[in-house]
């Protein structure tokens, strides 16, 4: 594969990598996307912007230029908007490669960072001298003005040259929480959505605080990825639950999306609205819940991004994937082509990695989300296979039953 060298998003040449469920491969433009998509399918996307989350400047005890990428939050999105994680390397720039960037200077707790107009101080260092938590000296409408000044997106020596901010958004792009951009989403334009509502294709969207892709040292990009808060809109729970009911695939448009929507599954017995962190790791030995199939960038072997496709497709159908895109020269990277991979038919039966019905009765009894219970208001019952009586409820529209 060929790295993206461009920040052009949706270039004519654009490819896609398409593996069924059987495994079966085949070539095509990423402008035929919705042509592998199935009337009903519910797509998913992460509608969160890109910070300028790069900022250069001055470690003031030792007077060194250091070069501060943020890289996540002890917990929320929204809660103390001045801590963050943060990934510190010493002189230099995107022109060198993460892994020959120096070291920072040796940090003790309270030093302080002179970052353009912002003050931050190091709270502590955590278990790697390029990993600290830090707490700007800021307002937030303070901190908002210094981070669009003086920061610049986060890149990598692989670009040629500088990103814009713009170059980092994505179509759909909203609150500013990502940390490099979830950049499957690039695929997308509202000509693409359009396509989408033709072909009766629903849409919906989560925030999701997409980390970064690289530390520069093999042993922290090991950790990778970091905790990530996400946020799940009311009407998104509700897609969901009803796309579930009705035995409708649900397609993730990123691995920050699949994390997202597995972490809840996982949490709160479905997919629930609200704020939450995910803090896990997924690859082959997840049982997905939820997710059916994915659009991804080409990713290489090793990677986190790549270890999560080991949830959709085995070892060896991944490596003929490999095979394939290395011959054909796909390009890699946030501007790089497109894998869209639906989740092995082999090794997920229809009830595999889904939620028990007597566990959705329950939900749909109140337990989880109000949301949730909605939908029985709201949507015809599906025509799927009843096993039991507990797998279905009585609604206003009728009798509502769970896929087995």
């Amino acid at each position: 594969m060929i790295p993206a060298d461009r920040p052009v998003q949706r270039p004519p040449a654009a490819r896609l990598l398409y593996v069924d469920e059987h495994g079966a491969i085949r070539h095509a433009s990423r402008a035929q996307l919705a042509e592998f998509l199935r009337p009903g399918d519910l797509v998913i996307a992460n509608d969160a912007a890109t910070l300028p989350a790069s900022l250069h400047g001055v470690h003031v005890r030792s007077g060194r230029e250091i070069e501060v990428r943020l890289a996540g939050k002890p917990s929320s999105m929204t809660r103390d908007a001045q801590r963050f994680i943060a990934v510190v390397f010493g002189p230099g720039d995107y022109h060198t490669r993460t892994e020959d960037r120096p070291l920072p200077p040796a940090f003790l707790p309270g030093d302080a960072l002179k970052l353009g107009s912002l003050t931050a101080r190091i709270e502590r260092v955590l278990d790697h001298p390029r990993l600290v938590s830090l707490r700007f000296e800021a307002a937030a409408d303070e901190l908002w003005r210094g981070l669009a000044a003086h920061g610049r997106p986060i890149q990598y020596a692989h670009m040629s040259e500088p990103l814009a901010l713009w170059d980092v958004w994505t179509s759909i792009a909203g609150t500013p929480v990502a940390y490099e951009p979830p950049s499957a989403g690039f695929a997308l334009d509202w000509q693409m959505l359009a396509s989408f509502e033709t072909r009766g294709i629903e849409f919906a969207t989560l925030t999701h605080a997409a980390g970064i892709s690289s530390t520069g040292d093999e042993a922290l990009d090991r950790l990778l990825p970091f905790d990530e808060p996400y946020r799940i809109p009311v009407p998104t729970e509700q897609a969901i639950a009803a796309a579930l009911c009705e035995g409708r695939r649900i397609v993730a448009i990123g691995t920050t999306v699949v994390r997202a929507l597995e972490h809840s599954a996982a949490t709160f017995g479905s997919v629930a609205a609200g704020e939450s962190v995910a803090n896990i790791r997924i690859g082959a030995q997840t049982q997905l819940r939820v997710v059916d199939a994915i659009l991804s960038g080409t990713h290489e072997p090793g990677t986190s991004h790549y270890e999560l496709l080991h949830a959709f497709a085995d070892k060896a159908v991944l490596g003929r994937a490999d095979d394939a895109l290395n011959s054909a020269s796909y390009r890699t990277h946030e501007f790089g082509d497109s894998v869209l991979i639906e989740r092995d038919s082999r090794r997920y039966s229809r009830a595999a990695g889904r939620r028990p019905a007597a566990r959705v009765f329950r939900e749909m009894q109140g337990l989880v989300g109000p949301a949730t219970a909605r939908i029985l208001d709201d949507f015809p019952p599906a025509p799927v296979h009843v096993v039991q009586e507990s797998d279905c409820l009585s609604s206003p529209r009728g009798l509502v039953c769970f896929r087995q």
